[in-house]
């Protein structure tokens, strides 16, 4: 049964949160041109909602994504249409928190995606592997980058070299994903955290710190410490800093103001 472009990736709001579902559970949500663009439409709608704070992204069925389609690979090997240009990271230039949680097997450029993402929840069991190097393909879409900086240098190689099947459990001890959680408890221990930050912190604030965070990869420490400073200054006079005291003050619930609309680059 084929899934129609509109429900390749089913969307749900609840509580300041999105829910992204992939949803090809018949393949294992394995990856596609037309799953990946409907994907990043998908985020950049959750990006605009004023609405919205955080962003979790799972898969439908019993799986994350399995990786490529391995029809998209035997099209690609034949000089195949690759369809969207968007880099696969793209997710990274999303403002909100982005958190995976994995609910299954996580392969291939279905690891990309789960990188890709600020934090990762994994259901107890779920199978990870890069699996590049078994299918005659180099580390892709930029894993080179984001692995070794998640788990380490020799730690990073031996993943991608060996594309070996590995648990949760092993990718908790690597620093791979945040947390690993029985099956029936991902989502809802997902949805809570994720409502937790969508009440309590700074969508604002949020963001910033996500640029901190993947901008402090290319800066030295002093570089790093300087910028946090400026950003600092800046913060001090802003309405959100006013709230946030304000209301440990008064002891309630903030009431930050939502991200103001995406400014897209040229």
């Amino acid at each position: 049964m084929l899934t129609s472009g509109e429900d390749l990736v089913l969307y749900q709001t609840k509580n300041g949160v999105a829910t992204l579902t992939l949803n090809r559970p018949q393949r294992l949500n394995a990856w596609t041109p037309a799953l990946s663009s409907v994907y990043f439409d998908r985020l950049l709608q959750a990006d605009a909602d004023p609405e919205v704070k955080v962003v979790i992204v799972t898969g439908a069925g019993r799986g994350f994504t399995a990786g490529a389609d391995m029809d998209v690979l035997a099209g690609n090997a034949s000089g195949g249409e690759r369809g969207d240009r968007r880099p696969q990271t793209f997710p990274l230039t999303i403002r909100k928190p982005l958190i995976a949680a994995i609910n299954g097997p996580c392969a291939g450029i279905g690891m990309v995606l789960a990188l890709t993402c600020d934090l990762r929840f994994a259901a107890a069991g779920s199978k990870f592997t890069t699996a590049f190097a078994r299918r005659g393909l180099v580390a892709e879409h930029g894993i080179s980058w984001l692995l070794p900086r998640l788990v380490g240098h020799a730690v990073a190689l031996d993943l991608l070299l060996s594309g070996r099947v590995f648990l949760a459990e092993e990718a908790l001890t690597l620093g791979l994903v945040n947390r690993v959680l029985p099956p029936q408890a991902l989502l809802p221990e997902t949805m809570a955290y994720a409502c937790e930050l969508a009440t309590k912190c700074s969508p604002a604030v949020m963001a910033e710190m996500k640029e901190q965070v993947y901008g402090a990869y290319e800066q030295s420490l002093d570089e790093a410490v300087a910028e946090a400073n400026r950003r600092m200054a800046a913060s001090f006079v802003r309405p959100d800093f006013k709230e946030g005291v304000r209301s440990f003050l008064e002891k309630r619930e903030p009431a930050f103001l939502p991200l103001p609309p995406r400014i897209e680059k040229n």
